[in-house]
């Protein structure tokens, strides 16, 4: 799993985004599940995640951070990137951000994105 940490930080909260070749759910779970061997991400608000299964269609899952989930499934299906598992990682720190979370959510799947 490649992890960019630090990504960006708003209002207190702060983002990273991480990902890998994932096929399943299965997959995707099992990456999410190493990740969080790292007690940094095993602590954050959300880990918010989406994979283009070329086996099993669409999934997402917004851990929390509803809509947050189909916003990197759009990004995903946009670039055409199948069997690629990208979480976003958001740290709450304590002011809601309203409609900006989306945004910052684009931003660091657009920062995973130009990284690979």
């Amino acid at each position: 799993m490649q992890v960019f940490d630090a990504v960006l930080t708003d209002r207190g909260s702060k983002y990273a985004v991480a990902g890998c070749v994932a096929h399943t759910k299965s997959d995707a779970v099992e990456a999410i599940k190493q990740l969080k061997r790292d007690k940094k991400f095993a602590k954050a608000t959300h880990n918010t995640w989406a994979l283009l299964s070329s086996a099993e269609g669409p999934l997402k899952n917004d851990d929390g951070e509803v809509g947050a989930g189909m916003v990197i499934l759009r990004m995903l299906e946009r670039e055409e990137l199948s069997d690629h598992l990208i979480v976003v990682t958001r740290w709450f720190g304590g002011t809601h951000l309203g409609g900006d979370r989306f945004r910052h959510v684009q931003t660091c799947v657009r920062y995973y994105l130009d990284q690979i």
